[in-house]
């Protein structure tokens, strides 16, 4: 029901009505339409809570920025449950204020604005303390001299401090209340982190990859290393090397085709180790301040023993066989589908609840992040039940969705609850394409409630310039990765610049280790390795990194050259980004700097730093940069800024 002031189109929410999301300690952007009949003045604030604890209202104010929007921040200080409102009242002494002083530089007849505003004062006056009571009764007295000039008797009245303690209704009958808005608020690593990715058999096994590859992986300064499937696989229809349908007796299969007789979900492959040697992985990247991240991939094997001990949690063909994975021409005879909605209710009850049991399976045993395989293959309203079931009894839990589907079927798995999304990053690769992608992301309606983790390449996919691009082509797009999205990931092999596809139209790697055991010099001395781990560390020293919607794309004069801003939260670390595009062309360009909007004074030098070269620039304005293919970005901090940021 519409009140006396109306207030619409709220932010940040869903439009499911889901929470929208946040992190402990991020400043996040609320608004909303704002208005009412008439020429009063209005004023509007947002107030939060943690409904886990039945916490105190927190509150803030909200700005006009013109054309009835009203904009401020929140900060949420714990994890879990919270709820947001807006309120908005008519500001009884802001609109006296205005009146007044207008009629006053008109020359009109002040009477009856000087009575009012006496009354006005004497109101307010019963509700504050002491001292500010004898602040407004003076005021109020000089209102009320007629020995005085006009401007005499409104000085005191008018005084930005009166003004101060007169903020905020006066009354609840006066205020506007918008009704709760459900936020989830999620720990830090929910919206940053680097993410890394490795196939542990292809490094001897879990202990091995503790011992051997984890401390390399740190060393880059990776915060997550993320495992595909580590379960037993099958044997029937396994496929072979290069996804052919014929194996070789050695031929390890792929991790995506879950079960066999020894085990399912909540079994490890016994060439990988044992329980105490996954264990063993945890306690080493806990010692390394990352953690890992599980495989969650709901699908089985012919082998797998749920195939034999629940066949009615499967689709069955007419002549009762059970369904494989198809999506023609390609046919995954060596994957069964689930059927999430059986004919049973009980049955369905049951499927849910052991799917539900896998996570908190691996939860128990140290794992607080899943990457979800395919979520959009099965239904929201699983999705919709089995998060909060994990996230309520667990709030540290992070899931991503490796969800690379139609837009809106990617935004409603956010919507339901998704901490993280992958996104069409790897097939963005021009300077528009990339601008737009990401106003779409940190500005738009989206931005809300769907967290994008940015990666150049995964298993599957090894797209864009990648394909058969040297040195230059690998670091412009892991820099973009690592800049523009607080939460990236890369793909092992990366590094040592992997690059051969399948195939001309074939996305996927060129002898994939989806299906096979790979052994990689990791000593190359043309790894990337040493310029990864300046860009990981330049990542963690920098807050402004650490943010999604802080971004400001800076205009320059080549469409080769893409340039950014970032500014942390506090506004004491600004960072810009310049990246040429092209991999095989030297390009130079002119940057057009908006100065004040990253806290520079726009009449005085200062001072950025190359976190990859090392060295210093002194800029105005508008500098020149030119980028090479050998080194084809800069990643800047501002080290000497001119003025306070705003």
């Amino acid at each position: 029901m519409i009140g006396r002031i109306v207030i619409d189109e709220v932010r940040p929410r869903t439009p499911t009505g889901h929470p929208a999301k946040a992190v402990v300690g991020e400043t996040v952007p609320v608004s909303a339409d704002i208005f009412r009949d008439g020429h009063d003045i209005l004023a509007a604030r947002v107030r939060w809570r943690s409904t886990d604890k039945d916490g105190e209202w927190a509150e803030a104010p909200l700005h006009h920025v013109g054309n009835d929007r009203w904009e401020g921040t929140l900060e949420a200080t714990a994890l879990g449950h919270h709820e947001l409102v807006i309120e908005a009242w008519t500001d009884a002494y802001a609109t006296w204020r205005h009146k007044v002083t207008t009629k006053l530089g008109a020359g009109q007849d002040l009477g009856s604005e000087l009575a009012e505003g006496a009354a006005l004062l004497a109101a307010r006056a019963r509700k504050l303390d002491k001292e500010d009571r004898e602040q407004l009764a003076a005021a109020r007295g000089a209102l009320l001299d007629e020995s005085m000039s006009n401007w005499d008797r409104l000085r005191d009245a008018l005084d930005v401090s009166i003004g101060q303690q007169l903020a905020g209704p006066a009354s609840t009958k006066e205020t506007t209340r918008t009704k709760p808005y459900p936020l989830w608020v999620d720990r830090e690593r929910a919206l940053y982190g680097a993410w890394y990715e490795l196939f542990p058999r292809s490094e001897g096994g879990l202990r091995a990859t503790a011992h051997n590859r984890l401390p390399a992986v740190a060393d880059m300064g990776f915060d997550v290393l993320y495992l595909p499937p580590i379960h037993p696989i099958g044997t029937t229809k396994r496929k072979g090397r290069n996804n052919t349908l014929t194996p070789e007796p050695d031929d390890p299969g792929s991790p995506w085709a879950i079960g066999s007789p020894e085990g399912g979900h909540t079994s490890i492959h016994p060439e990988l180790g044992t329980e105490e040697d996954f264990a063993e992985l945890v306690r080493a990247a806990q010692s390394r301040e990352m953690e890992i991240a599980l495989d969650y991939a709901l699908q089985c094997s012919p082998d797998h023993p749920w195939v034999s001990e629940h066949p009615e949690w499967f689709h069955h063909r007419a002549d009762g066989s059970i369904a494989y994975a198809e999506n023609p021409p390609k046919r995954y005879e060596d994957i069964y589908p689930i059927n999430f909605w059986p004919s049973k209710d009980s049955d369905r009850v049951a499927l849910w609840e052991a799917c539900r049991d896998i996570f908190l399976h691996w939860i128990d045993r140290g794992v607080r992040i899943f990457r979800v395989d395919n979520p959009h293959t099965k239904p929201l309203a699983f999705w919709e039940w089995v998060i909060p079931q994990v996230r309520d009894r667990y709030p540290d839990t992070i899931f991503l969705a490796e969800a690379f589907t139609r837009p809106k079927v990617m935004a409603a798995l956010a919507a339901v609850g998704f901490t993280q999304s992958y996104t069409y990053f790897t097939w963005r690769t021009s300077k528009w394409e990339l601008e737009q992608y990401l106003i779409e992301l940190t500005q738009g309606p989206v931005a809300d409630y769907m967290r994008p983790n940015f990666w150049p390449n995964t298993p599957d996919i090894l797209s864009g310039p990648l394909r058969g691009g040297g040195e230059a082509a690998f670091k412009i797009r892991l820099m973009l990765a690592a800049t523009l999205a607080p939460a990236y990931g890369m793909y092992s092999g990366y590094e040592l610049l992997e690059n051969q596809p399948a195939s001309e139209t074939n996305e996927e790697y060129h002898q994939s280790e989806k299906y096979e055991i790979k052994k990689r010099d990791w000593d190359s001395p043309d790894s990337l390795a040493p310029w990864i781990t300046t860009l990981n560390r330049f990542r963690r020293d920098h807050p402004a990194l650490h943010r999604l919607r802080n971004i400001r794309f800076i205009a320059c004069n080549n469409d080769a050259v893409m340039a950014f801003a970032k500014v942390s939260d506090d506004g004491a670390d600004t960072v810009i980004g310049v990246v040429n595009l092209d991999p095989h062309t030297s390009h130079e360009a002119t940057l057009y700097l908006d100065l004040p909007a990253l806290g520079l004074a726009p009449d005085r030098p200062f001072e950025v730093e190359d976190a990859f070269s090392g060295r210093s620039f002194t800029w105005g304005p508008n500098p020149y940069v030119r980028l090479d293919p050998s080194e084809p970005a800069h990643l800047l901090h501002v080290v000497s800024p001119s003025v306070d940021a705003p």
